[in-house]
């Protein structure tokens, strides 16, 4: 079909969105060269250091800027991000501005700019700022000592990956700024110390051992704690709503057995990794670089579900002499099982490649901090850190005696600008999903099942629909089933947000483990990539989207209480249909230039408000969200018509169906409008075509098409043959004349035998 609109206004689209662009292009800041200068204008002193009145003129680089009160300089503001990574949930710098006083004591965080969608859209900003300012009053000049650890952020429940970066940034850019001494000398006299001996790992140690032999030498550690451990933890902590939530009702289950080993150490990771593998991994670590087993195995997964999306590990971070690091998805690889002779079978067994920008000692002793979250009351969650040392056993250290001092620690920790981490390393053909996927199997095996149903549906649909109370029961149980189950219960709602993620993956590089890990999702998408091929965008829409069944649902109650029907002419209602088209089109294009604003843009989409977050949002949300519902009680499926990016998506690669399964009558459209005028969605023209675009397959058409009470083509059918029927005989329809059943009758108790049964004769 064609769109009248786009025949004498495309050029006025196409003129319009490339302004748009250009707008977009001209408000956003330079994210290169001196971002210091360009974010301070932004600053009052004053929301840094109390009583402050003016900052000073930059200084080195990354540029800091002194801040002074009167004639009085109180301290430094500084950007993070000039001096560690900041990269948050949606793979885009978080920028702050920190003040800074010479001991090293962090006085006043500004928050200037950030694309975190799950802020934008979802939590409120003020509670991220609040949790960030637990940071303000510590001193972090003994943490860059070595003599306390990183101070923790409060967590905030929906935007936990959000809120630890912004944390570690803070911290990590203000201890390297500590240790670059551009302080005034603010650090204390036990980080400066040097050292007579250099510790480096001996490579010529190659040998492998068994599992206990590792063990009981302390070439892996372990961290042990049962589900009552962390429950009475919790109620230690005054937390006893997060007591009250175990994660296995048993207190003496086991919690999480938590190893970790360092395995770029040449004789543990050839013993754990097997020789092939710890080959591959050594190809792809750069010089004096680190990597580390971290394996567990409990009720309580150390990997979380976090990184599936924002791509960070924010249950566990790695700690040494005062700084952290978490780890990224692109430093991660799902190992399948361990190579050592003995070693237990573990649920989840993960290689981490640590970053080249952190500066990680692996034979001075670390940490690695798992921070365990439980859900409190409603929403909230309330978390615990526990923590795992390690100190790398000397039979894999060759200590040399040093010739001249080492270097200061400024010149061991550089204040230079994060450098990319490393790409990530092969799993050895495991993929990262597996252990995701067995922990959904009953999950995966209800929706597999609704599929098969729902095929099962497609396939007899000509069965069904000849039975129109049979088909009703079928079809709105089946949108009850989608609605409650696969929306509200397993938030597997689609969204045009997953399209444009594909995309954007294909264009900077594909990596199925990323969609794999969300495992009915995954299917969803599969079997309406299969349903493209068959039946169009029809399957989805009419009867997997959870938003779509709701609006259906409540426009059948609004029927059943006599709310009266709109229907749009239809010059309006075809040119009402690209509108959408437009929409995706829109976010499409702003995917490639932002992310993060083409998912704030996305909440065109009211699918997170009503089905994923069931309308505990701000009101705003509440309000676009409400007012869709509404207007789909008077028009049908209203959003679905008219605004809905993600049928916009699916109708373009819909177009290449093999098969037609909607039936047509040669009348139907000239001279018969009765499909076209109940179609729920106007998804018929008024010549009879079907537009397969729009439609939902629904199959009302169907219904009619195969009902002789309705139908005028059917009609005629069933009166010719009622007439037929009327005027002819059975011998002349050449049916088999009916034979008279022999009877047997007595006279004296003597049977007499009937003549043969002969043919009944016509009256």
């Amino acid at each position: 079909m064609s769109f009248p609109i786009f025949r004498w206004s495309h050029q006025r689209i196409v003129r319009g969105l490339i302004y748009l662009c250009l707008a977009l292009l001209s408000a956003v800041p330079a994210f290169c060269g001196d971002q210091l200068s360009a974010y301070l204008p932004n600053v009052q002193p004053s929301e840094l250091f109390a009583g402050a009145d003016r900052f000073g003129a930059l200084q080195g680089e990354p540029p800091i800027a002194p801040v002074f009160r009167g004639n009085d300089m109180v301290g430094y503001a500084y950007l993070n991000s000039d001096f560690t990574a900041s990269t948050g949930y949606s793979g885009k710098p978080i920028h702050i501005i920190v003040g800074i006083d010479p001991a090293g004591v962090v006085k006043g965080i500004k928050l200037i700019d950030h694309k975190e969608p799950i802020v934008l859209i979802g939590i409120p900003q003020a509670r991220v700022v609040a949790a960030l300012n637990s940071i303000i009053g510590k001193d972090l000049g003994r943490v860059a000592a070595g003599q306390e650890r990183p101070p923790q952020v409060d967590i905030v429940s929906g935007a936990t990956v959000t809120v630890l970066v912004m944390g570690d940034s803070v911290v990590r850019s203000a201890v390297k700024l500590i240790r670059s001494r551009r302080l005034d000398g603010s650090v204390s006299q036990g980080a400066a110390l040097t050292v007579a001996d250099t510790r480096k790992v001996d490579e010529a140690k190659t040998g492998t051992h068994n599992w206990q032999t590792l063990i009981g030498d302390g070439s892996v550690r372990s961290l042990r704690l049962t589900v009552g451990e962390v429950s009475q933890a919790f109620l230690a902590a005054k937390r006893p709503e997060a007591a009250a939530h175990p994660e296995d009702p048993k207190p003496e289950n086991r919690f999480i057995d938590l190893f970790i080993a360092p395995v770029s150490v040449p004789a543990i990771g050839r013993s754990l990794l097997g020789d092939t593998v710890y080959q591959r991994l050594r190809g792809k670590l750069k010089p004096d670089q680190s990597a580390l087993i971290v394996a567990g195995d409990g009720a309580y997964s150390f990997k979380g579900s976090g990184y599936v999306r924002g791509g960070i590990f924010d249950r566990i971070e790695l700690l040494q002499d005062g700084q952290g690091v978490r780890f990224h998805d692109h430093d991660h690889t799902r190992i399948a099982s361990l190579a050592a002779e003995g070693a237990p079978r573990l649920r989840e067994i993960a290689l981490f490649i640590v970053p080249s920008d952190f500066p990680f000692d692996v034979t001075a002793p670390f940490e690695l901090q798992l921070l365990v979250q439980r859900s409190a009351s409603g929403r909230d969650k309330a978390a615990l850190p526990y923590n795992l040392g390690y100190t790398l056993p000397d039979n894999y250290v060759s200590v040399k005696r040093a010739a001249a001092p080492p270097p200061s620690v400024a010149a061991a920790a550089p204040a230079d600008r994060p450098v990319a981490s490393v790409a990530e390393v092969d799993d050895a053909g495991q993929a990262l999903w597996i252990s995701i996927w067995q922990m959904n199997r009953g999950s995966i095996a209800i929706t597999i099942g609704a599929l098969l149903v729902l095929t099962a549906i497609f396939f007899f649909q000509d069965w069904l629909v000849r039975r129109p109370k049979l088909f009703a029961w079928v079809r709105n149980g089946y949108l009850l089933f989608t609605l409650v189950w696969l929306g509200w219960y397993a938030n597997a709602q689609l969204s045009v947000v997953n399209v444009l993620t594909f995309a954007n993956s294909l264009a900077t590089g594909f990596n199925w483990e990323f969609f794999l890990a969300a495992p009915l999702v995954f299917i969803l998408w599969a079997s309406v990539a299969a349903g493209l091929l068959f039946w169009g965008r029809g399957p989805f829409c009419g009867w997997l989207c959870p938003f779509g069944a709701l609006q259906e649902l409540t426009n059948t109650v609004a029927k059943t209480l006599k709310v009266p029907q709109l229907k749009l002419p239809w010059g309006l209602h075809e040119r009402l249909w690209p509108v959408k088209y437009i929409i995706f089109l829109g976010l499409f294009g702003l995917s490639f230039y932002s992310m993060a604003l083409a998912e704030t843009a996305a909440e065109v989409e009211p699918f997170k408000t009503v089905i994923i977050l069931k309308f505990a949002r701000q009101w705003p949300f509440l309000l676009f969200a409400t007012v869709l519902l509404g207007a789909g009680l008077f028009i049908e499926r209203f959003y679905c018509r008219y605004l809905c990016p993600l049928g916009a998506a699916l109708a373009i690669p819909g177009r290449i169906r093999m098969f037609e399964w909607l039936k047509r009558w040669s009348e139907c459209g000239s001279p018969c409008q009765r499909c076209a005028k109940e179609c729920p969605v106007q998804a018929i023209h008024p010549e009879g075509t079907i537009n397969v675009n729009e439609c939902i397959y629904c199959m009302h058409c169907q219904e009619l098409y195969q009902d002789d009470q309705r139908c005028p083509h059917m009609i005629q059918v069933r009166l010719k043959r009622e007439k037929f029927m009327a005027l002819s005989t059975p011998a002349s329809r050449g049916e088999t004349p009916q034979k008279r059943p022999k009877v047997e009758v007595t006279y004296k108790g003597d049977p007499i035998k009937s003549p043969d049964a002969v043919p009944d004769q016509p009256a």
